[in-house]
């Protein structure tokens, strides 16, 4: 079964605090769920359209985990903390080949 990758650009971040609460609540949550952070933060470099923003990237050991993680009750309650305002980004679950 092919691993899944759990990608998250930033596009904006209006509120460090409530980011920084997220990540305490995040981290944990997707570990529990079988995630593993293979990076994270601002890129070394930033090529062709891309923009220099934090991104993270989490593996799991298949797409059905990575699903189950994002609809975990630990990942919303770190969703929550982040609430609608504090950052602008986009998530993207992608299985691997």
């Amino acid at each position: 079964m092919p691993k899944a990758y759990w990608i998250s650009a930033y596009q904006a971040i209006h509120d460090d605090t409530a980011l920084q609460e997220y990540a305490k609540l995040a981290g944990p949550a997707l570990a529990a769920a079988g995630g593993r952070v293979l990076a994270r933060g601002m890129p070394a470099a930033v090529k062709e359209q891309g923009r220099a923003l934090r991104t993270v990237v989490f593996e799991f050991d298949s797409l059905q985990a990575a699903m189950a993680a994002y609809e975990s009750a630990g990942y919303k309650t770190a969703l929550a903390a982040l609430g609608p305002n504090a950052a602008v980004r986009d998530i993207r679950i992608i299985e691997g080949v």
